[in-house]
């Protein structure tokens, strides 16, 4: 039986990557190490960890920082969120914008590299709309 699922993130830089989370993202730490942190968000209990990509416990040939990863993260509120990241220097690296598909977004980039996709839903578009009911789920907004 499945217990937990999480994503591990190999980064060159674990201190900075764990801090960004914590201090732009409301994660607390569950477990620190010099080569590995776990994160918890405070409100939702979801989590995620950062691994030192070239540590021991990484097989040989796959040491190396995550790319190509997208971590999402639905809030409530993207606007707010969006704001305070840019007025804390966090890169941007798609602005604030509304998707046909249902999702107001932004695209920030952790000092790993990782982008991280901060959404909030909104109603889709007639064709997403219909896309969604094809396969049995209610679009919300």
């Amino acid at each position: 039986m499945l217990r937990s699922c999480y994503p591990v993130l190999g980064t060159a830089d674990v201190p900075a990557s764990a801090a960004f989370y914590r201090d732009h993202l409301g994660f607390e730490t569950a477990f620190e190490a010099d080569w590995y942190v776990s994160l918890r968000h405070r409100e939702s209990g979801d989590e995620l960890a950062l691994l030192d990509a070239g540590h021991t416990s990484v097989p040989a040939g796959y040491g190396e920082p995550a790319r190509g990863v997208l971590v999402n993260l639905e809030v409530d509120d993207v606007d707010a969120v969006a704001a305070r990241l840019e007025a804390a220097g966090v890169p941007v690296v798609q602005p604030l914008r509304d998707e046909p598909f249902g999702q107001r977004h932004v695209i920030v980039r952790d000092p790993g590299g990782v982008l991280v996709d901060v959404i909030t839903e909104i109603p889709p578009s007639a064709e997403f709309a219909a896309a969604f009911a094809a396969v049995g789920l209610e679009a919300d907004g």
